[in-house]
């Protein structure tokens, strides 16, 4: 059958060539303008090509002239040779064809979601079926925005639901939180960062508000000095348990989380024809039944299953070494997503699209496949060679004998959590630092004043509670700014710390933007209040990123040294 017959006319896109026939309420094909347009509704998937609800499709015109007189174009309406019946839509561009098919990959346990244009409403409320939600209130956002950095928690859980998987994990787990990444896309989708979180972490768990099946909210009391992938699953705690958990240790808030169990990577595998991994020494593993022989192989369903959950052939035999392995097995995966014979091939499409979201649980912000798909258009523009994978700088937990539990360490990772809350790349930090805006820059240039000259006024928008008096405390008592106030709550709340201050006080600004460790885009120039003795004092504004009186909030100049780091764009072998 030619492209025509399939619905795939050149340089058409797909959603042009099928329209609503007002007539019987049924999508139709449209072929030529020579050819009268098929009276045959549009096939469900999987119905004969010859048979749709009962009709017969005519056989496919002759292809039409060359593409300056593509059969079907639309026209703008009112023109006079506008065929009726047609639906007003503007003409699509030539890059359409088969890439205008929308694509998301990047994240733990292979979570993919493959949404085809012009598939049609139906169909797509077909797809938003498959996604489960959880409600975790205030822990996510309520919607998704295109036009800002965001952060979202993927989750594999160790929970033996779905067919076949009675094998896995820890008999009768109620699904703890086994693979965790985080992964932050930056402000201008030119890098992303997927950060493995240890399952063997000790972390302090937070007391967690959840949604019970009556409507009613529960709060569960937090645990200190436990696992990480206990803020899942234990005491009936939800996936904003693990949210909340991640942005006590970390600083940094997932806004969404994307959860799945083991079929997930099963049935998406499959579902591409298999990923392309490669081990450095042949592979016999008797507890994951692994086999693969040394060098590339492809990979798909239980054989993908037992590469990403091995431990015993990797390595030490432990789970940092087994992150190592998930982190090149996702980077071969978004590889495979991004190639041509899986973007040009409808039939992979549709299975991806309906393993994919038959694979996820999701917040409720992001529970639509509207939103799902715009979540994955913003994913599609990050190149692949700068997205990059990394895990929680730890140690050893020196409270236990025998190695089995990790702890943070403490320098590196702090450092790591301020680039990436910073929406500084790990991939190209020098480069960003350099392209830097100049006039912001400009700003920590110039003379300064002495502490004792320093009148500031101290807010508290969005700091934890205490931090404006702790501050007036550091500054009058350690640095001197003896001309400082504190006048509590500010009116609004500001995600990053502010300092504002009119021309003429420059010199105080910088100062005192040294001596709190201030980046130069914190400073505003061009406002000033009075202060309680009627003088002009900089405004001081304590935001979400304040982490306590005498810690600086300037982004590092680099990446910390010796962190574990890999790009999705090259193959590596796991040895």
């Amino acid at each position: 059958m030619d492209a025509q017959g399939r619905g795939r006319a050149d340089n058409i896109d797909p959603a042009d060539q099928w329209v609503l026939n007002p007539n019987t309420g049924e999508y139709e094909l449209r072929l030529s303008p020579s050819a009268p347009q098929s009276t045959v509704p549009r096939p469900r998937r999987g119905a004969p090509a010859g048979n749709a609800r009962g009709g017969t499709r005519t056989a496919p015109g002759p292809r039409g002239p060359e593409p300056d007189a593509l059969p079907g174009q639309r026209r703008r309406r009112g023109a006079p040779d506008e065929p009726p019946g047609r639906r007003r839509g503007r003409t699509k561009s030539k890059q359409g064809r088969g890439k205008k098919i929308l694509l998301w990959t990047g994240g733990s346990m292979a979570l993919i979601l493959v949404a085809v244009t012009g598939a049609g409403y139906l169909y797509l409320k077909h797809l938003e079926g498959n996604v489960t939600t959880t409600d975790v209130g205030d822990a996510a956002k309520k919607g998704f925005s295109k036009d800002e950095a965001f952060n979202i928690l993927i989750i594999g859980t160790d929970k033996r639901t779905g067919k076949g998987n009675t094998g896995y994990g820890d008999k009768g787990s109620v699904g703890h939180a086994d693979t965790n990444v985080l992964l932050h896309v930056s402000k201008d989708r030119t890098n992303a960062t997927a950060l493995s979180i240890p399952r063997d972490l000790i972390v302090d768990i937070p007391d967690c508000p959840t949604k019970q099946p009556d409507g009613t909210t529960k709060v569960i009391p937090g645990t200190q000095n436990v696992r990480f992938n206990t803020s899942l699953g234990q005491d009936g705690r939800d996936p904003g348990c693990t949210m909340r958990t991640v942005k006590a240790v970390t600083g940094i808030t997932p806004d969404h989380f994307m959860m799945a169990d083991f079929n997930a990577v099963k049935t998406l595998t499959t579902a591409v024809g298999g990923v392309d991994v490669c081990v450095g020494k042949p592979i016999n593993d008797k507890e994951s039944h692994l086999k693969l022989p040394k060098g590339e192989s492809t990979i798909e369903g239980e054989q993908a299953l037992a590469f990403v959950r091995t431990r015993h052939s990797f390595g030490n035999q432990g789970d940092l070494d087994r992150i190592k392995v998930q982190q090149q097995f996702l980077g071969a995966l978004a590889r495979k997503m991004t190639s041509s014979d899986t973007l040009t091939d409808p039939g992979k499409l549709l299975d991806l699209a309906e393993a994919a979201t038959k694979a996820l649980t999701v917040d409720t912000g992001i529970g639509k496949v509207s939103t799902l798909r715009d979540v994955a258009l913003e994913l599609k523009k990050v190149p692949p060679k700068n997205i990059t994978f990394t895990t929680v700088p730890v140690r050893d937990n020196p409270a236990e004998k025998i190695r089995a539990t990790v702890v943070l360490d403490e320098t590196p990772a702090r450092q790591l959590f301020q680039m990436i809350n910073d929406d500084d790349s790990l991939t190209a930090v020098k480069q960003k630092k350099k392209q830097e805006n100049a006039a912001v820059a400009a700003r920590l240039k110039g003379s300064r004043s002495a502490a004792s000259d320093v009148r500031v006024d101290i807010y508290n928008g969005g700091a934890p509670s205490g931090s404006a008096q702790e501050t007036l405390n550091w500054l009058q008592n350690n640095e001197g700014v003896l001309k400082s106030s504190q006048l509590g709550n500010a009116t609004a709340t500001l995600a990053r710390t502010t300092l504002e201050y009119s021309p003429d006080q420059a010199d105080q600004a910088r100062k005192l933007a040294d001596i709190m460790g201030l980046p130069a885009s914190a400073m505003k120039p061009g406002k000033s209040e009075k202060n309680a003795q009627g003088l002009p004092a900089i405004v001081l504004t304590l935001g979400q990123d304040f982490k306590g009186a005498g810690v600086s909030l300037s982004a590092p100049a680099k990446a910390p040294e010796n962190i574990q780091k890999a790009t999705a764009d090259k193959q590596v072998c796991s040895t």
